[in-house]
């Protein structure tokens, strides 16, 4: 790999990192779309899962004060559920397919009228967004913007919600990292990419509260959708690319 993709790859983990460290969302369709460009998927997913597991960690760590542990034992309950189903399957997905997943999530997420969209607060909704979640995990590699529905309808603040999503991310990586990599290996994955990309990731979530601590819960909201549009069109051209030049 040369230096120069190794500078794109560590830019985009220090700033995935730090998006993900303000919105809670978001950093992993940045940081997974590039990951795609330089590894396979199976590769991409696991290195993926590594990075996010640390951001994620150390997130949930700093937020902990705030996390609302039921909701986390439900999203658990439901994950694991998920996990057995789908490492007996033991689908990997087509790069082209991940790009369009990852790209269609946002916008069939608006199609789903209000009085549809739960509240994670409900009674038995964390486990079944465990379920769904991980699916779209295994399947997009993100599944943070299905997760945000049901958060979006709750009366949450930014902390609670960034905390009590960063735990229940946290476990989703560390359930992708087993997934891919019992079904593939480490592949061509070297200390050399996991290793400085964990430092990396930890930059980036260490400048993230600063960042949130100053910012409004109207404008945390705002920037999230921005972010996640912008990102949205782009996947989708990408994924429409390669369908187009592997036919």
């Amino acid at each position: 790999m040369t230096a120069a993709s190794l500078a794109i790859i560590g830019s985009t983990i220090v700033l995935s990192s730090f998006i993900s460290g303000v919105f809670g969302m978001a950093g992993g369709m940045v940081l997974l779309g590039v990951l795609l460009i330089y590894f396979d998927v199976a590769t991409g997913m696991l290195l993926f899962s590594i990075i996010q597991l640390v951001a994620n960690g150390w997130r949930a760590l700093h937020w902990r004060h705030f996390v609302l542990w039921p909701i986390f034992y439900g999203y658990v309950g439901g994950a694991l559920i998920a996990f057995a189903v789908m490492r007996y399957l033991a689908y990997v997905p087509d790069k082209a397919i991940v790009y369009i997943l990852l790209g269609l999530m946002p916008f069939s997420v608006d199609v789903l009228p209000q009085s549809m969209r739960p509240n994670i607060e409900w009674r038995g909704i964390p486990f079944f967004t465990g379920i769904f979640t991980t699916v779209l995990q295994f399947m997009a590699g993100v599944g943070g913007l299905f997760l945000d529905i049901f958060f979006n309808r709750s009366k949450l603040d930014r902390k609670t919600t960034n905390a009590t999503k960063a735990i229940t991310q946290t476990f989703s990586h560390v359930l992708r990292a087993a997934y891919f990599g019992s079904l593939a290996g480490i592949g061509d994955l070297k200390v050399e990419h996991w290793g400085p990309g964990i430092v990396l990731a930890l930059v980036g979530a260490v400048l993230a509260p600063y960042v949130l601590e100053r910012m409004t819960d109207h404008g945390f909201r705002q920037w999230t959708r921005v972010i996640i549009y912008t990102l949205a069109v782009v996947y989708l051209a990408r994924g429409g690319l390669l369908l187009w030049q592997g036919a």
